[in-house]
């Protein structure tokens, strides 16, 4: 069985490369691993495999896309009935607001809406950020095309003509990450960038920001939001991959029905993810409606659990009868 992450990587070499493989000559050829004169591992990988997996179920249906198929999209179809898509999970021990040793006060659901304060003003301080209650955003993320930074900068004057604020942690394309440094700059006390990775800040931002903004141009599952949910982080998300399919949007028949989660936006401009910045900010003024989405999203099952059980279905079907 084979596993499709991110199908954007595949592994593609120079024709030169095959005869080093220890293959058969037969198997560069179109139903193998020729790709367009070179040698494709992931081509290969997806006719040859029994089973395909990838990390969420709409990630399984856009890779069958030319939008998102990366230009195995026609092989994919093919194997559309080998295609399955199930979502990841997170390490629910490692990721607990109730025991987690990076956060300034730890929380359960009972008492997290005065405890996440704590964590709040541990992010101001870490982040050089003004004091106050209005709405904190955070980033986690790594600074790309993919995971949609470029728009989210077109999208800081207004964030900021809103009255919110932004943590971001991450680190990538070095004209991004500049843009974040300018941004910090020019709105000094109202948007903090610390560039690189640190994994208990990870934490901390989880533990403390009202909401998490994830606006990827294509995601296969992602794992922020996941995090999010469990900490009461409220995922602001593009309406792609396992982000679709992880947070429920707060429409107007899941807040009445207290099951909402988090915010979608479509398509993927600054325009949406604009709006949905201006949807959150007014949601986060209804107390009520803001802590109904936290507390919906960390009884949210977003273990290995059931995923894990799916999986271990799927390799059964495959032993020999």
């Amino acid at each position: 069985m084979l596993t499709v992450h991110n199908i954007a990587f595949q592994g593609q070499y120079a024709a030169s490369i095959f005869p080093t493989l220890g293959l058969p000559p037969e198997a560069f050829a179109i139903g193998g691993v020729e790709y367009y004169g070179d040698v494709g591992f992931l081509k290969g990988g997806l006719h040859y495999a029994d089973a395909i997996t990838t990390v969420s179920p709409s990630y399984a249906e856009e890779i069958c896309t030319p939008a998102f198929g990366m230009g195995l999209d026609g092989l994919l179809r093919a194997r559309r009935d080998d295609l399955t898509g199930i979502v990841n999970g997170i390490d629910a021990d490692i990721w607990n607001p109730a025991s987690d040793s990076h956060l300034v006060l730890s929380y359960v659901s009972r008492n997290f809406v005065q405890r996440r304060q704590a964590n709040k003003r541990a992010i101001e301080a870490r982040f050089g950020l003004e004091h106050g209650d209005g709405l904190l955003f955070c980033v986690v993320s790594r600074l790309t095309w993919q995971k949609g930074m470029d728009i989210l900068v077109q999208c800081l004057d207004g964030l900021m003509a809103r009255g919110a604020r932004l943590a971001l942690l991450g680190a990538g394309d070095a004209a991004i990450e500049n843009d974040f440094r300018t941004a910090a700059a020019k709105y000094a006390g109202r948007i903090g960038v610390t560039i690189g990775y640190d994994e208990g800040l990870s934490h901390l931002l989880q533990g403390g920001a009202d909401a998490i903004l994830i606006p990827s141009r294509f995601e296969p599952c992602g794992l922020t939001q996941l995090y999010g949910l469990r900490y009461g982080c409220i995922p602001v998300v593009s309406h792609v991959g396992g982000l679709a399919d992880t947070i429920i949007d707060a429409n107007e028949a899941a807040l009445d029905q207290e099951s909402a989660t988090g915010l979608h936006f479509t398509p993927v401009n600054a325009s949406s993810l604009g709006y949905a910045i201006e949807r959150a900010t007014r949601l986060y003024a209804d107390s009520k409606a803001w802590h109904s989405m936290q507390k919906a999203g960390m009884k949210t099952d977003v273990s290995w659990e059931k995923s894990a059980a799916r999986y271990a279905r799927l390799y059964q079907k495959l032993l020999p009868t």
